[in-house]
């Protein structure tokens, strides 16, 4: 664009590296302090983040003391590809001060809004910039001449403003979303609860609480009446597995190998992530996993990962599991394999597992500790019920999520557009 133009950060901003530290000292004035995470965590610093509570000198306060318009920016990281991250500050907090490994950018606001500054500063140039130019060996860092001299992209003032609202109200929606997503987690959570408590009535609706039929069954405190509970040895067809081991010159090619990392976070299988290994016609049979068998991890560093579940889907492909794994073939004549998968996840069922598991150099747990699991058992067409509320819950989650991701492509589009000037805004 013509009326644009490349300078130098120190043209646009005074430049400040805090040396305030997190220490509170006797006799230092009581400040909140704007530490490296409300800053590498956060696009925007606004009041009600839950800043630290530390002391400064008056000098410190002075000098750092942080006003709405600042933009700050991580100097020091532990890898040179994940340093100078920018916030800006949006709100005018009382007592505010920038913390260590910060620099603190006042931008000059005649020539620069402080919103798009900080979109600037968030480009994959600009950190492939820092990256470039940070020194260190453990850790690394961004010396002040570095930070000066990072070249900026400066369209006219009124464009700059009309692109920092554009990508502002774009994070908006996206903020949002995610607390949407959130809010949503919470009500998923509850819902699970009272499934697994009260049950669901023929109407699909969650039952009214009820004076429970059975009580003081181990994992299982109370169950609705007509349910039984049985251990979990008896929810499956074939006993419970352990998975294969591969040696590393057998990796790289032949049949998905399903492991710990191919487990997502809300603990679903994702073929994309999984390992592939040559194996035999007979280690197939033997070691295969097919929609709707359940996997838990068998080993794992800490008790809190131990044992944790995986529902496989049909995956498209043959498959098998690894050694750290090991496999449910669900009877879904007893229980239908969500309701189980969910059930392995709830909180008693974590206790059970957790207070049973083997430690060692590495957490482990084994048929001893998980067939005595007690396990609810709805009768079938209420189970059939229940996994359509799960279900449903869940779709709307998958929408939020796309919608989410729909959000941050737009977002990354945009920015490499609007920031680098080749598309124009329109001014109101």
């Amino acid at each position: 664009m013509p009326d644009w133009r490349t300078v130098q950060l120190h043209e646009v901003a005074d430049i400040r590296v805090s040396n305030v530290d997190k220490k509170a000292v006797a006799g230092e004035l009581p400040v909140k302090l704007c530490n490296y995470m409300d800053v590498y965590g956060n696009d925007y610093i606004r009041a009600d983040l839950p800043f630290m509570e530390a002391t400064a000198t008056a000098v410190e306060i002075e000098r750092f003391g942080v006003r709405r318009g600042d933009v700050m920016i991580t100097k020091d990281s532990e890898t040179p590809d994940d340093i100078g991250r920018p916030s800006v500050v949006l709100d005018d907090v009382e007592s505010l001060v920038c913390g260590y490994h910060l620099a603190q950018l006042r931008p000059r606001e005649a020539v620069v809004d402080p919103t798009y500054l900080s979109k600037q500063l968030s480009l994959p140039e600009t950190s492939a910039y820092f990256a470039q130019r940070a020194t260190g060996s453990t850790r690394y860092g961004l010396s002040t001449r570095t930070i000066a001299q990072t070249p900026i992209r400066l369209a006219p003032l009124v464009e700059q403003q009309r692109i920092a609202a554009i990508l502002t109200s774009l994070d908006t929606a996206i903020e949002a979303t995610e607390a949407l997503i959130e809010k949503h987690q919470q009500i998923r959570a509850g819902l699970l609860h009272d499934l697994f408590a009260r049950g669901v009535a023929l109407d699909g609706s969650i039952r009214e609480a009820q004076v429970p039929s059975r009580a003081d069954r181990g994992a299982v405190d109370a169950v609705p009446e007509g349910w039984d509970v049985v251990p979990l040895q008896r929810c499956l067809t074939e006993s419970a597995s352990n998975g294969i081991y591969k040696p590393p010159h057998l990796m790289g090619s032949g049949a998905l190998l399903v492991g710990q990392t191919a487990i997502t976070e809300d603990r679903s299988v994702d073929a994309k992530l999984a390992r592939r290994a040559l194996v035999s016609a007979a280690e197939l049979r033997r070691f295969g996993v097919a929609a709707g068998d359940v996997l838990v991890a068998r080993v794992f560093a800490t008790v809190e990962g131990v044992g944790r579940p995986a529902l496989v889907p049909d995956l498209g492909e043959p498959a098998v599991f690894e050694s750290n794994m090991m496999r449910l073939r669900v009877a879904a004549s007893v229980i239908r394999p969500r309701l189980l998968f969910e059930w392995l996840k709830s909180d008693a069922s974590r206790r059970h597992i957790e207070g049973r598991a083997n430690a060692s150099n590495q957490v482990s747990v084994n048929q001893s500790v998980l067939y005595p699991l007690p396990v609810p058992i709805p009768p079938m067409d209420e189970q059939d019920r229940m996994v359509e509320r799960i279900e449903a819950a869940d779709r709307a989650r998958t929408a939020n999520l796309a919608a989410l991701e729909k959000l941050r492509m737009q977002k990354q589009g945009l920015m490499q557009d609007l920031l680098s000037g080749r598309v124009s805004v329109p001014l109101l």
